[in-house]
């Protein structure tokens, strides 16, 4: 059983029964699982159970709520069971904070988005790390009455607004074109393997980070950055492609393989762009359809700045 499914049958179990007795306002209280974690991203498996695993759940409060009866309701959620399901609750919270129990959203949010409101700017929807976005707004609301937790979450799952959207897909793109179309090879001529190993690694950075933005969704942290990809679904199928080439050696032949690897994925990339009528180009090359991107951009102060701003 996944960790969001263990994190609501331990809530539905022990978790409303302990706010009911309580005397808590349960109209006040979002219950859930969001935020760190695998399992909040419903990635958890067996060797997630070897830190910071545990049965629990996010209790969402407000500022003025937490000052009112936070202290007592924490309390309330220590008492808990200390073992669910073959799982033991954790002695002491992690390092960097509560993952479980009492949370203040205020306090949530800005940890995620530097402020407790979501983004509001070009300069906030461009810089703010895609991994603190996907984090923010991931795994499961169990009860949500107030609406004040998930007033921020709605926004997010949305995704980019579309001109932000476009303006990063042009961004990634142009990078898969440096790295891949044209530095890969040079450096294979001047025989910088190393180098061009490097430039195999940022092509498929930016490849996955485009297939991401193409589905309009967050991109996590990198080390689920293929997991997630498994889900998504436009262009999933590119994974075995993109971990192929990272993992081929840059021998003579070898070369010559990953060179056709990047163009058969170079395609694909450019075949959605212009099914999502991003590009009005015609060729193979990404850089190309790169700045045709940029020119579908609406907002002027979005589409005069760098085509390379906001990665």
């Amino acid at each position: 059983m996944k960790g969001i499914e263990i994190a609501e049958k331990y809530y539905e179990e022990f978790g409303k029964k302990m706010i009911q007795d309580g005397g808590f306002p349960e109209d006040r209280i979002a219950v859930g699982l969001v935020g760190e974690g695998s399992e909040c991203f419903g990635f958890d498996d067996d060797i997630s159970k070897d830190h910071d695993f545990e049965p629990g759940f996010c209790l969402f409060i407000t500022e003025k709520d937490e000052r009112e009866f936070g202290f007592k309701l924490e309390r309330a959620y220590a008492k808990l069971p200390k073992e669910f399901m073959g799982l033991n609750r954790q002695l002491l919270s992690p390092a960097d904070g509560n993952r479980h129990g009492v949370i203040i959203i205020e306090d949530f949010y800005k940890r995620f988005l530097g402020a407790t409101n979501p983004p509001d700017s070009d300069e906030r929807w461009l810089y703010t790390p895609s991994s603190s976005l996907a984090t923010a707004c991931n795994g499961k609301v169990f009860r949500d009455d107030l609406g004040e937790f998930s007033k921020v979450r709605e926004v997010l799952l949305k995704g980019y607004p579309e001109d932000i959207r476009r303006k990063k897909i042009a961004a990634h793109v142009i990078m898969m074109a440096q790295a891949g179309q044209y530095n890969y090879g040079r450096l294979i001529d001047r025989k910088e393997t190393g180098a061009a190993q490097l430039a195999i690694f940022e092509f498929v950075k930016h490849a996955i980070s485009t297939i991401y933005l193409l589905n309009n969704k967050f991109e996590p942290f990198y080390k689920w950055a293929y997991k997630g990809m498994r889900n998504l679904p436009l262009l999933s199928d590119l994974e075995m492609s993109l971990a192929g080439i990272t993992e081929l050696g840059n021998s003579k032949s070898q070369a010559s393989d990953k060179a056709e690897i990047i163009e058969d994925i170079a395609r694909m990339i450019i075949s959605e762009i212009k099914n999502q009528n991003m590009s009005t180009a015609t060729c193979n090359n990404l850089e190309t359809h790169a700045y045709s991107v940029v020119d579908s951009i609406k907002s002027s102060k979005l589409r005069n700045m760098h085509v390379m701003e906001g990665i």
